[in-house]
């Protein structure tokens, strides 16, 4: 399975430098990920070099932790987009959650969504910060919010994604909105299995596409190799029987 229109290539780390998305933006174009995702100050920068491509452009606003007010969360998302941004990816106010003020938690959301109009926003809930409980309701007011993504983990946290939280996820929004799930997928078959557990996006700052083929033809050599094995043990029998001693 091709995977590669799954993948936001992912480099947010503070220190990331011009030359660092310059090739991440060629990567993504050589290996034709779905988007890559940036921090908004490099969005004009990618912009420019995957101008002419089909790779998409998502940044980061209110990044890693939530917090800023949401007046600054929708001047970065209205500034991100001016400057080429596809899709926009906040960070949700975990602590006006954890406070159980749930509707300062929609109108952050809510806000942002009413301001960029139709393109795509992904909320990311930070799930290890949450418990079970916690993680319905963050999806329930992302739904609320007409939020478009629900993004497992920014990076930033204790961990990132797990398959038991992106099963939880999709009990909760079903169709109604899509999952990102994001960080510590590292390999293919991993990829793979939060794909199949409800995942519609999957990010990442490793290149899964060289391991994904170097995997297909290890996988291809090992059946050819059994196949031939197969083969001769059948004309070994087969010899044998037409020839007993």
């Amino acid at each position: 399975m091709d995977i590669s229109n799954y993948i936001d290539y992912t480099l947010l780390k503070p220190t990331v430098t011009e030359r660092d998305i310059i090739n991440l933006c060629d990567e993504a174009k050589q290996h034709g990920f779905y988007a890559i995702c940036v921090n908004n100050c490099y969005v004009a920068l990618a912009k420019q070099i995957l101008n002419n491509s089909q790779v998409k452009i998502c940044t980061v606003i209110g990044y890693p932790l939530g917090a800023t007010a949401t007046s600054s969360k929708v001047y970065e998302a209205k500034k991100s987009i001016a400057d080429g941004a596809d899709e926009i990816d906040m960070v949700m106010n975990l602590g006006y959650l954890k406070s159980k003020n749930y509707v300062s938690v929609l109108k952050d959301i809510s806000d942002v969504k009413f301001a960029i109009g139709r393109i795509p926003l992904k909320v990311t809930i930070e799930i290890s910060e949450l418990n079970k409980n916690e993680i319905i309701k963050a999806c329930e007011i992302c739904l609320d919010a007409k939020a478009d993504f629900i993004k497992t983990s920014s990076g930033f946290s204790k961990s990132g994604a797990t398959l038991t939280a992106v099963k939880i996820i999709k009990k909760t929004v079903k169709d109604r909105a899509k999952i990102h799930a994001f960080e510590g997928i590292e390999d293919y078959e991993t990829a793979l299995k939060y794909l199949e557990a409800g995942a519609d996006r999957i990010g990442t700052s490793v290149n899964l596409e060289p391991a994904t083929k170097a995997q297909l033809v290890r996988n291809t050599k090992i059946y050819k190799n059994y196949i031939e094995k197969l083969e001769k043990t059948s004309v070994s029998e087969s010899s044998t029987t037409k020839n007993p001693v």
